[in-house]
């Protein structure tokens, strides 16, 4: 089977009853304020969880509808789908539906109507096609090695696929790197194909933030809804140790995100904020058509000099957005309301209905 036709998905939406569409997703990850959010913007909701998962959608009351599947990764089967459709879904994309579900499928087989450019989802996943559309947006990143025979200074060794940062480490060598592998292979966390695919970068000291924006193509304006940072395991529990036991301890930091934080950046900094996130947009319309739609993220740090150096990007909506299900600083300043970045999706899914243009964000 070919890749997902946007023919086939125009003429599902086509015989969709427009009043009675249900906002779905997978019962992981950003599920609680997407369901909370359409909810609010009066749509009816679903989601797709395993047994046992369930718990925070029935405590939190956020799903009118459950459907069940033995593993998460069975989204993607015909008669879940089939339950989709006939609900009139709209499927809402996030990290962990990606990485369950599999990147393949999702392209090749979940013939259902989703949020967003589905096709964009490939540029997060692959570093180097991430790297294509960061660099092609003229925004800085850390300088990228070769290999690890070329490490010359401290970098951050990366693996492909969103992961939540498991398996990342910092070393300062060729011998510390392969140290550093074996140990992560010890753990399960990598395997010799993510070794093949490592992505190492220059280790840039700074503060971290994680910017997240909102594309709107009906509007064709780029908004900053939020920002936050992360708790990571275990470097955020070995910088509470004082530094002489940290040495002693031996203890290899590790970057698993456990937690986030919402934070707000120098108000000066914005500017800057603002022209990245344009950037990046004017750069999706050039790379994979027809680009940004809805949310993304740029996840930085901002150095000494003032300037914010971009290290990754989620294409759709992040995790850090669980920081403000209520709404952040910047969203209040935008809408003058509550806005999470879930209930922003079905804000822009119920004015493309109003004005007929919902084939225009769905693929």
């Amino acid at each position: 089977m070919g890749k997902v036709n946007k023919s086939e998905i125009d003429e599902i939406l086509k015989n969709y009853d427009k009043k009675d569409i249900t906002i779905a997703t997978l019962g992981s990850h950003t599920a609680l304020h997407i369901l909370r959010g359409a909810k609010q913007e009066g749509f009816k909701t679903a989601v797709v969880c395993e047994e046992g998962k369930d718990v925070p959608y029935k405590r939190f009351g956020v799903a009118d509808e459950f459907i069940y599947v033995d593993e998460y990764k069975d989204i993607v089967r015909e008669d879940i789908q089939e339950q989709l459709r006939a609900m009139n879904a709209i499927v809402v994309p996030h990290g962990s539906f990606v990485a369950y579900a599999g990147l393949s499928n999702v392209e090749d087989k979940f013939v259902v109507p989703m949020f967003g450019n589905r096709d964009i989802l490939r540029w997060e996943a692959e570093r180097d096609l991430e790297r294509d559309m960061i660099m092609n947006a003229g925004i800085r990143m850390p300088r990228k090695y070769d290999g690890p025979e070329d490490i010359d200074k401290t970098v951050m060794v990366k693996f492909p696929g969103a992961r939540g940062g498991q398996g990342y480490f910092i070393c300062s060598s060729f011998e510390e790197f392969q140290e550093k592998i074996e140990e992560m292979k010890a753990r399960d966390w990598i395997t010799d194909d993510d070794v093949a695919d490592a992505h190492i970068e220059e280790y840039v000291v700074g503060t971290n933030f994680c910017i997240h924006y909102f594309y709107s193509v009906l509007n064709d304006e780029v908004e900053v809804l939020g920002m936050d940072s992360r708790y990571e395991t275990n470097i955020d529990g070995i910088v509470r140790i004082p530094a002489a036991d940290q040495l002693e301890a031996n203890i290899s930091p590790s970057y698993v995100v456990s937690g986030n934080h919402p934070v707000v950046i120098r108000e000066s900094l914005l500017p800057q904020v603002f022209k990245n996130g344009d950037n990046l947009v004017a750069s999706a319309k050039e790379l994979v058509k027809p680009g940004m739609n809805g949310p993304f993220c740029l996840q930085c740090l901002v150095n000494d000099d003032r300037e914010i150096v971009i290290f990754e990007m989620s294409a759709r909506i992040d995790g850090g957005t669980n920081s403000f299900m209520n709404g952040s600083p910047y969203s209040y300043i935008q809408f003058g309301e509550e806005m999470s970045m879930g209930r922003r999706i079905s804000r822009e899914i119920k004015n493309a209905i109003a004005e007929d243009k919902l084939e225009d964000i769905i693929t």
